[in-house]
């Protein structure tokens, strides 16, 4: 059985691996690319993935052989699921396990998974129709989560470097963009008629920008900290906690990890990594949440070694990115 498999730090290939064994055998079709974790797991920093490793996020296939949980579901052997798979021709669910809407395309189901991530961030939060909300990091999950949030009824703004990924923000429905230098402070503030934002939600992961937004945030509002902080950062923390501290600032921070919540449905619990699943392919199946605009790349699987060179050095280039297993 193929798999991605990253070797040693920057080192990616396609190789050759165990057969995926469990009670539910899944066919992959289109497994998606999450840049900020594929690309901290290949540089060798994350304790939880040494390497040898075969990364992966979320896949969309067809059931090879049906499992209890497909029961539960009412899912039976042809079906095409959504599930926390990984970049391989086959994969045994062990995790979440949706059914995919009828006429949604791999490709664009798959994308699910990130939003699913990004999700979490108006989950935790108070958003409201009428709050202006900035996104800061316009990357797949900060595009998805700035698009449920104007699905929530938020006027969206979005923060970023990069221009194409800007425009993207744009055709996604937010009504402004904005790109990070000295003067943006003044730009946002005289954008929102000086009151700055309801809701800031950093999707970037980078400590310092998430000390930066905090001054984006408007009084008695809040900062959700979406993007899973990574690197070292050494800084003054007093006006930041003042921020938090002293009235009449009095700024909430709230973290918006995705595994806050149970995996499974059941009757005591409203929110679920299943139900937000399902939801969210709904929603793009409808049309209601865009995912066409956020895929750059549907690639064969050897062509990762490209794929993960164009993610670290080319991020203007490459945004959504799924590898396709019926080329492989």
């Amino acid at each position: 059985m193929l798999n991605v498999l990253f070797k040693k730090p920057w080192l990616a290939s396609l190789e050759e691996g165990p057969e995926a064994a469990g009670p539910t055998l899944i066919q992959n079709e289109a497994s998606v690319v999450s840049p900020g974790t594929e690309l901290a797991i290949l540089s060798g920093g994350e304790g939880w993935a040494p390497l040898p490793y075969v990364p992966g996020y979320g896949s969309v296939g067809r059931v090879l052989q049906a499992g209890p949980d497909c029961a539960r579901r009412g899912i039976q052997e042809g079906d095409r699921v959504f599930t926390y798979g990984k970049h391989a021709e086959r994969v045994a669910s062990d995790c979440v396990l949706v059914p995919v809407p009828e006429g949604l395309a791999p490709e664009r189901a798959v994308l699910a998974r990130m939003a699913a991530v990004s999700i979490t961030s108006t989950r935790v939060s108070d958003i409201e129709f009428g709050d202006d909300v900035l996104v800061v990091g316009a990357g797949l999950v900060g595009l998805f989560a700035a698009q449920l949030a104007r699905l929530s009824g938020a006027s969206v703004s979005v923060v970023d470097v990069a221009e194409r990924r800007r425009a993207v923000a744009a055709a996604c429905g937010a009504e402004r963009c904005f790109s990070p230098g000295p003067g943006l402070y003044d730009e946002l503030r005289a954008a929102t008629g000086g009151e700055l934002f309801h809701a800031v939600i950093e999707a970037t992961g980078n400590p310092a920008a998430a000390e930066e937004a905090i001054r984006y945030v408007g009084r008695q509002g809040e900062l959700i900290l979406l993007g899973s902080p990574r690197g070292p950062r050494q800084a003054d923390l007093t006006p930041l906690l003042n921020r938090i501290h002293l009235c009449p600032d009095v700024v909430t921070v709230k973290g918006a990890h995705e595994w806050r919540f149970p995996t499974l449905r059941d009757d005591f619990v409203k929110h679920s990594l299943e139900r937000n699943v399902e939801l969210i392919l709904r929603a793009i199946a409808s049309g209601r949440l865009l995912a066409e605009p956020l895929l750059t790349h549907v690639v064969p699987p050897s062509a990762c070694v490209s794929v993960y060179a164009g993610l670290k050095d080319a991020k203007d280039s490459y945004l959504g990115v799924v590898y396709d297993w019926r080329k492989r």
